[in-house]
């Protein structure tokens, strides 16, 4: 490896990009109300929902700017999370990586510039919209440099058996998402969940640590593949009693699911998320656990159906992940709404 140059820590950056008091009580908000979603005080339903990857700063805040006015309208049901997505996990480590990575994805890899981007982008949705984001933690050790931003932090499915990202999440106080694996075992992710909801003693960022455990740490199904190497679905009815009766079986603090409605359950076919997140409504309502198991839905949306390669220019169009794009996520919310 050549160490091209040493990076501020998150505590330069955070000074260079200071959260003020006013959007900190903002957050803090936020993050009550969220909380009391997965404790069962509050009977809303959660949507984090949001691009694939944030790919670009002015279609980002276009599309959160819209979802904030849509927002009024469903927000006695409904809680909306953006997904502020920054880093992107690649199955073969080739492609676009995220904003953290290439804050213009046209132009090579500029770390620095990508850890003040990331920064800059959630504290923008923050300031302008007040919502405050979702990101996916995709390296530990770069959360610190966000941490006083999010709401909602994702473990992905091919992170999740890894100590350091449990162990992290068991030290914070927000809602952490352990998505299951792709291989589909549910045990890796229940492990995971109860290693979050539990206290450790571990090093992070060079410093011994010791976390308070998260009773906020939850399931997202999220689909998997077979031995194959077909994507198969795992938010149907059957799926989430299965779900609930292993929360019982091992006695885990706060019931919870958020069913992802992309990756392996639509097989990436985009439009299936419609059909998808309204089977989950209606299943909720045929069984009062599966209900109170389910918190919500995870859905990838953007200004534009689809997905395009880079350097083709298509404004709000993703180009990782194929999206929903405004008009169909304009409807869905909506229709899920009248759901509830």
């Amino acid at each position: 490896m050549i160490f091209k140059r040493k990076l501020p820590i998150p505590q330069e950056v955070k000074e260079m990009l200071p959260l003020s008091e006013e959007l900190a009580a903002v957050k803090a908000k936020n993050d009550e109300e969220l909380r009391k979603i997965f404790t069962g005080e509050s009977k809303k339903f959660l949507l984090v929902i949001g691009p694939c990857s944030a790919d670009r700063e002015d279609a980002v805040m276009d599309y959160v700017h819209r979802l904030k006015k849509l927002s009024k309208q469903v927000e006695d049901k409904i809680m909306i999370v953006p997904r502020v997505y920054t880093g992107k996990p690649r199955t073969t480590g080739a492609g676009y990586k995220g904003l953290v990575h290439q804050p213009n994805p046209a132009e090579p890899p500029d770390m620095f510039r990508g850890l003040v981007a990331i920064r800059k982008i959630h504290m923008r949705v923050l300031e302008e919209t007040g919502f405050s984001t979702a990101d996916e933690m995709l390296y530990p050790e770069n959360h610190r440099y966000i941490s006083d931003l999010l709401s909602y932090v994702t473990v992905g499915a091919r992170s999740v058996e890894n100590q350091q990202h449990r162990l992290l999440a068991s030290g914070m106080d927000i809602p952490v998402g352990m998505k299951n694996p792709t291989s589909g075992d549910i045990s890796v992710m229940m492990n995971a969940i109860k290693a979050g909801q539990s206290s450790h003693m571990f090093i992070y960022r060079g410093w011994e640590v010791e976390s308070e455990g998260n009773p906020y740490a939850h399931a997202i199904l999220r689909g998997y593949v077979n031995k194959n190497g077909e994507s198969q679905p795992n938010y149907h009815f059957e799926d989430l009693a299965h779900l609930y009766d292993n929360y019982v079986k091992m006695g885990l603090k706060n019931p919870s699911v958020i069913v992802d409605c992309s990756h392996s359950n639509s097989n990436k076919h985009y439009k299936a998320q419609v059909r998808i997140a309204k089977e989950v409504c209606h299943n909720r309502e045929h069984s009062n656990s599966i209900k109170a198991l389910v918190k919500g839905l995870m859905i990838e949306s953007y200004l534009e159906d689809g997905s395009q390669k880079i350097g083709e220019g298509v404004y709000g169009k993703s180009i990782t992940d194929p999206c929903i794009g405004w008009e169909r996520t304009e409807k869905l919310i909506l229709d899920i709404y009248d759901l509830l």
